[in-house]
C-alpha cells in the first residue's frame, strides 16, 4: 500500500470520527491497513486445522508466558509443540496504545468479576471488581497498558529465601535481558541491566504531554531521584518504558509467536478451550489434554509434558478440574482426587490502587480523546508513527516512593505512583468508567462536575499487599467461571500503607511543579464516607474501600515452593507436586507478587521456565544415551 493511500485512509477515518467519538474504533480499523507490512513485518500466524494426535509438549494458554514457552521449546527441531489458546487473533485496534481501555469487556476479554465483598470495590456495580483478562493470542499483553517494569531485586531474593534456588535476582536478571530489545540508546548502553536483539521491543513513549516532564520535576521536588526503574535503583521517578514497537503495541504474540510461525515443529490451535488435563490415575502422569474446538470435544496427547500457561485464574481452575487441588473442595463437587494440593487457588495476590485522586488544571494539555483524536493526529500516526494516538491512556510517568511503613534507607519502596495526563472524567464518563466498573450514581456524584475538564491524576498503587484472596470452582462444569474472592484490604496493614500513599499523592499534586499548571485537588467528598470528617485517617480508610482499582495483576495462585511447604503447588523447577509430566509456567507460580506491574516478570518466568524444561529433557536424553551405549 502506498503512502498516499495510507494517508487517504487516515483522512477518511478521521473525517468519520470528527463529532462522533463513540465510533472511535472505526478510525483505527482503517488506519490499520496503512503499510501494514512495514508496521508489522510478521503476518498473523496460521491456525493448524488438522492436529496430530500426539506432540512432545502441549502448552495450554498463549499469553505472556505461554508465547515465550512455545518459542523457546520449538528452538529444538526434534521436539513437536502444540499451543492451545481459548481466544483468537489480535485485531488492528489492539495495536493502538490509546485504545487499550476500549478492549476491556470486549470479545477479547474473559470479563471476569469477583464475588461481592464489603472490604473493597464499593463504588463498583454490584460491589464486584472487574478482572479483565486477555482471551486472545498474546493474552493480557494484548489488553494491558504495555508498562515494562521488572520489579525490585529484593522481590526475587525473597523468592529464593523461601526455598526456591535459582530464582534470586542475580539468577533471573539474565532472563529479563534475554527477551529484551531495548530501543532507548542511553539504557541500551547499560549492558549490566539491559540488552538489545531480543524478541520483545521495549521503548520510550513516542509522545508526551508537558505534564510528563512536570511529573519528574515534582518527584525531584519531593526529594526523589530520576532513575532507571529497571536498573540499579528502583526508588525514584522515571518516564515509563513500554512494550511498544514503532508506536504500536508489541504484545507477547507479536514478539514471540509471529517470528516462529514457519517452524515445522510448531502447531497452533485457536478458539480451543481446554477443559481438563488427562492424568493416568495409576501412574499419576499427565498424558494430554481434553479441549473444545468448533463445538466438538477433542483430545491430544503429550509424550513429554503438558505445560499450563493459562494464567492465575485458568491454571488453578484447570488443575482443580483435573483432580489436583484441595481434597474437600474437589470431593464436594464430585471430582475424583488425583492429588490433594491445598494450595491450588489459594494465596491470590493483586495490586490495587486508589482511584479518583484527580487534579484539574488550567491549560488544554491533557489527554482527552475528543481533542487528541482528529485528522492531524490520525495523519501523524499513519505517517510518522507517533503523536497522541501512541499515548498510553495518559500513563506517562512512574514514581516509586516509600511511606512511613517502609524502610526509607532501603531501596524497597511500598507505593508506586502511576501518573497520568488523563483520568476517569477525560472521556466524559463513558469507556473509562465502564472499564473500571463504576456505578452511574458514584460517577455522577463525584466526577460529573469535571466532565471533559483538563486534569492529571495520581494512582497510588500498593506494591506488596498482605491480604490474600482465593478462587474455587463454581461447579465441575469447565465452562463455568470459578468463584473469585479478592479479599482486598482485609489486612489492616494494606489500609495503612495505601492511606499514606493517598496523602503523598495529594502532596505531589500540590508541589510548585504542578501548581504552575493551576493544579488543585478535586476534593468532592466520596459517597458512603460523608459522615466522617474530611481527610482524617478515618475518612481515607473509608474512601479507599470505595473506588478500589485493580491493576489487573492477579498472581500467586499455584505458588512455587519447596516440598516442605504444604501450600506449594509447584517445585522450583515449576513441576506440579504429585503428578509427573505436568508444569505450570505463568504468574500463578509467584510465591509473592513483585513490586511493580507484572507483565515483564511473567515473560521472565516464561523464559526461565522454558530453560528448566530444556535442561530436564537434555539430562534425560543424555542419561538414556549413556544407558543405551
Amino acid at each position: 500500500m502506498t503512502l498516499i493511500s495510507t494517508a487517504t485512509l487516515a483522512v477518511k477515518a478521521a473525517t468519520l470520527l470528527i463529532g462522533k467519538l463513540a465510533i472511535i474504533p472505526i478510525i483505527i480499523a482503517a488506519l490499520a491497513y496503512y503499510n501494514y507490512d512495514l508496521m508489522d513485518p510478521e503476518n498473523q500466524p496460521k491456525v493448524t486445522k488438522n492436529l496430530r494426535k500426539e506432540y512432545d509438549f502441549v502448552v495450554v494458554g498463549g499469553g505472556s508466558a505461554g508465547s515465550v514457552v512455545v518459542n523457546r521449546l520449538t528452538e529444538n527441531p526434534g521436539w513437536s509443540v502444540l499451543l492451545l489458546e481459548a481466544g483468537g487473533h489480535e485485531t488492528e485496534i489492539t495495536d493502538v496504545p490509546i485504545l487499550s481501555l476500549y478492549l476491556h469487556k470486549s470479545k477479547l476479554d474473559w470479563k471476569y468479576r469477583t464475588q461481592p465483598q464489603d472490604s473493597a470495590c464499593q463504588a463498583m456495580v454490584d460491589r464486584r471488581c472487574c478482572w479483565t483478562r486477555g482471551k486472545v493470542l498474546g493474552g493480557s499483553s494484548v489488553l494491558n497498558t504495555m508498562l515494562y517494569i521488572r520489579g525490585n531485586r529484593r522481590d526475587f531474593d525473597q523468592w529464593e529465601s523461601f526455598g526456591n534456588p535459582g530464582w534470586g535476582y542475580d539468577d533471573i536478571l539474565h532472563y529479563f535481558k534475554k527477551s529484551q530489545d531495548q530501543r532507548n540508546p542511553y539504557l541500551a548502553r547499560n549492558t549490566k541491566y539491559h540488552s538489545t536483539g531480543g524478541y520483545l521491543t521495549v521503548q520510550d513513549s513516542p509522545y508526551n504531554t508537558p505534564l510528563g516532564i512536570a511529573f519528574l520535576q515534582a518527584g525531584e521536588e519531593m526529594g526523589y531521584d530520576i532513575v532507571d526503574i529497571n536498573g540499579e535503583q528502583q526508588t525514584g521517578f522515571a518516564l515509563y518504558q513500554y512494550t511498544m514497537r514503532r508506536g504500536t503495541r508489541c504484545s507477547a504474540a507479536k514478539a514471540f509467536i509471529r517470528p516462529i510461525q514457519l517452524r515445522r515443529n510448531f502447531d497452533l490451535s485457536l478458539w480451543s478451550h481446554v477443559t481438563r488435563i488427562l492424568i493416568d490415575p495409576r501412574t499419576k502422569r499427565a498424558r494430554g489434554v481434553e479441549f473444545i474446538r468448533g463445538g466438538r470435544r477433542e483430545v491430544v496427547h503429550a509424550r513429554k509434558e503438558v505445560i499450563l500457561s493459562a494464567g492465575a485464574i485458568n491454571s488453578p481452575q484447570l488443575l482443580m478440574l483435573s483432580g489436583i487441588g484441595p481434597r474437600r473442595h474437589l470431593e464436594e463437587l464430585g471430582i475424583p482426587v488425583i492429588h490433594d494440593s491445598p494450595g491450588v487457588g489459594q494465596n491470590l495476590q493483586d495490586h490495587i490502587a486508589v482511584g479518583g485522586i484527580i487534579f484539574p488544571i488550567d491549560y488544554p494539555i491533557s489527554i482527552m480523546l475528543d481533542r487528541v483524536v482528529n485528522l492531524n493526529s490520525a495523519l501523524r500516526y499513519a505517517i510518522t508513527e507517533d503523536g497522541p494516538l501512541t499515548a498510553n491512556v495518559g500513563l506517562e510517568t512512574v514514581g516509586f516512593i516509600s511511606t512511613k511503613y517502609a524502610n526509607r534507607s532501603d531501596d524497597w519502596p511500598d507505593i508506586e505512583f502511576m501518573l497520568t495526563s488523563s483520568s476517569v472524567n477525560s472521556d466524559g464518563g463513558t469507556h473509562v468508567k465502564n472499564a473500571h466498573g463504576l456505578t452511574d450514581e458514584f460517577y455522577n456524584e463525584v466526577f460529573e462536575s469535571i466532565n471533559r475538564r483538563d486534569v492529571f491524576s495520581v494512582f497510588p498503587m500498593l506494591l506488596r499487599p498482605r491480604s490474600r484472596g482465593f478462587l474455587k470452582l463454581r461447579s465441575s462444569n469447565p465452562l463455568d467461571y470459578p468463584l473469585m474472592y479478592h479479599n482486598y484490604l482485609t489486612d489492616p496493614y494494606d489500609i495503612d500503607v495505601l492511606r499514606e500513599g493517598v496523602k503523598a499523592a495529594i502532596a505531589f499534586g500540590q508541589t510548585s511543579s504542578m501548581r504552575r499548571f493551576g493544579a488543585r485537588f478535586h476534593s468532592h467528598p466520596v459517597p458512603n464516607c460523608k459522615r466522617i470528617p474530611l481527610y482524617t485517617d478515618e475518612y481515607w480508610n473509608c474512601a479507599i474501600r470505595q473506588y478500589t482499582m485493580t491493576i489487573y495483576h492477579m498472581s500467586c495462585t499455584a505458588k512455587m515452593g519447596p516440598r516442605t511447604d504444604p501450600m506449594a503447588v509447584v517445585d522450583p523447577e515449576l513441576r506440579v507436586y504429585g503428578v509427573n509430566g505436568l508444569r505450570v509456567i505463568d504468574a500463578s507460580i509467584m510465591p509473592t507478587i513483585t513490586s511493580g506491574n507484572i507483565n515483564a516478570p511473567v515473560i521472565m518466568i516464561g523464559e526461565k521456565g522454558a530453560d528448566l524444561v530444556k535442561e530436564q529433557w537434555w539430562h534425560e536424553s543424555r542419561t538414556n544415551a549413556t544407558i543405551g551405549s
